[in-house]
């Protein structure tokens, strides 16, 4: 995608501190990043609230009456030798 220059007015504290936590080098690379994380959660926001109108069909409900078998495959551990007993 081509990039164009443009002007804005920011708060420079607030972009040097987005640009510490980001790990960015410039304050361009803080905007793109500010940009591409606020697509994703509005995309994400707007699948949510789409999911969240329509209605679960029969095969969806019908998957919470699965059973399911819970079992970390840890027999062999020793939790209390580990980590003592619970008191």
């Amino acid at each position: 995608m081509a990039k164009s220059k443009a002007t804005i007015t920011l708060d420079r504290a607030k972009a040097e501190k987005a640009a510490a936590l980001a790990g960015s080098r410039s304050i361009s690379e803080v905007i793109d990043v500010a940009l591409e994380r606020l697509i994703h959660t509005e995309q994400l926001r707007h699948d949510v609230a789409a999911y969240g109108k329509r209605p679960l069909s029969p095969g969806e409900l019908a998957i919470a009456d699965l059973p399911v078998q819970f079992d970390l495959g840890d027999q062999e551990v020793d939790y209390e030798a580990l980590y003592g007993q619970d008191e």
